[in-house]
């Protein structure tokens, strides 16, 4: 991965952590958790993606996969804050 791809990761990552705390609604994770999430449910998303043989095309689908996996890392987050 290029520091160019890592940077745009990072990115899409942080809105796609306050795209997916809209989505889920519930919780009262603050702003940055919630963007922090984001980043590494990117990294998730693309990792689990990849693992299924599903690849990225563009801004949009890298956009997409970092937001599935945005949810799914605020959605185990909110089962151990419980």
């Amino acid at each position: 991965m290029s520091i160019e791809q890592l940077v745009i990761l990072i990115l899409v990552g942080s809105v796609a952590g306050w795209l997916a705390s809209l989505i889920m609604k519930k919780g009262k994770s603050s702003l940055l958790v919630n963007i922090i999430l984001g980043v590494l449910g990117s990294f998730l998303g693309r990792w689990a993606f990849g693992l299924l043989q599903i690849h990225a095309s563009g801004l949009l689908g890298l956009f997409i996969m970092a937001t599935v996996g945005a949810m799914a890392i605020l959605f185990l987050a909110r089962l151990f804050v419980k």
